[in-house]
């Protein structure tokens, strides 16, 4: 697949900000979505930032056209969950429910 210059930098530049996001995560990406390759998310950004020379379009497009939609819908069930959570605590005083 040969992506637009264009499309494939702003596809890069996406990655690097998941492989980020992920990195603040920590242990609570694991915790939410666990059938995710958390470190492959995080080590991503690495590898985009300092093996550029060496990342290929068609891995960028892999990635994009077939990896992300899962990683979607799990981010958007850890952000339900965050929701419940969140709503527990107010219902709760901010105590911990039992």
């Amino acid at each position: 697949m040969q992506l637009p210059h264009k499309t494939y930098d702003v596809a890069e530049r996406c990655l690097s900000r998941i492989s980020e996001a992920a990195s603040k995560l920590g242990l609570l990406a694991e915790e939410l979505a666990p059938d995710q390759p958390w470190n492959d998310i995080r080590g991503m950004g690495n590898w985009l930032r300092h093996e550029y020379s060496r990342v290929l379009k068609e891995t960028i497009w892999k990635t994009v056209s077939a990896d992300l939609e899962s990683l979607r819908l799990d981010c958007k069930s850890a952000i339900d969950e965050l929701e419940r959570r969140h709503s527990d605590l107010r219902h709760n005083n901010g105590k911990q429910p039992p």
